[in-house]
């Protein structure tokens, strides 16, 4: 096999890389990054496309991500793989405090006094039953507020970030192709 290793892992080792890759926790990030960085559009678009996929993270739209991400970048005329790339944002890892965020923060704008805020035990009781009518009101709406406050915020920031990478990187890239092609062209004439 191409990718399988020389000697197999032991049960200890197969556990110890399961909480703690060999690789490291921030090699997927670094992958995403380069690969959204490399993308073959302008920087605006790759930008625009970015933030589409961020915002759509923050909604409480869970399974509906990627394809609120490529409506967005495609009305915004983005980069639909970006857009999709980008709402790796909402992983296991960071869903919770993001859900957690956008909860208190639609509860703030909308108003929602303590008294009428959802506890955990609640939310759960309201989850397993699946009562999306009784979900409405004191979860989903002020999820959705927040959702879109902190989800604006966090893409117009994606947005400023990434222009300036891709640009710079792309900037880069054709100083360094121009300097390979003048040195070939140099290189070949006759003296």
């Amino acid at each position: 096999m191409l990718f399988r290793r020389r000697k197999k892992a032991s049960w200890p080792e197969r556990v110890r890389e399961f909480f703690w890759p060999r690789k490291g926790f921030t090699r997927p990030a670094r992958y995403l990054a380069k690969r959204i960085l490399r993308l073959s559009a302008t920087p605006h678009a790759v930008a625009t496309g970015v933030a589409a996929g961020t915002f759509s993270a923050f909604t409480p739209l869970l399974g509906f991500h990627a394809i609120l991400a490529l409506a967005l970048a495609w009305l915004l005329a983005g980069n639909l793989v970006a857009a999709v790339l980008a709402t790796a944002i909402a992983n296991p890892l960071t869903i919770p405090v993001i859900a957690v965020g956008t909860l208190r923060t639609g509860e703030g704008l909308l108003g929602v006094h303590a008294a009428q805020a959802v506890t955990a035990g609640e939310l759960f009781d309201m989850l397993e039953h699946l009562e999306f009518s009784e979900l409405w009101q004191p979860v989903l709406k002020p999820m959705l507020a927040g959702a879109a406050l902190l989800g604006l915020a966090a893409a117009l920031l994606s947005y400023a970030v990434t222009r300036l990478a891709v640009g710079g990187f792309k900037a880069r890239r054709r100083a360094r192709l121009h300097a390979a092609a003048s040195i070939l062209s140099h290189g070949d004439r006759p003296s």
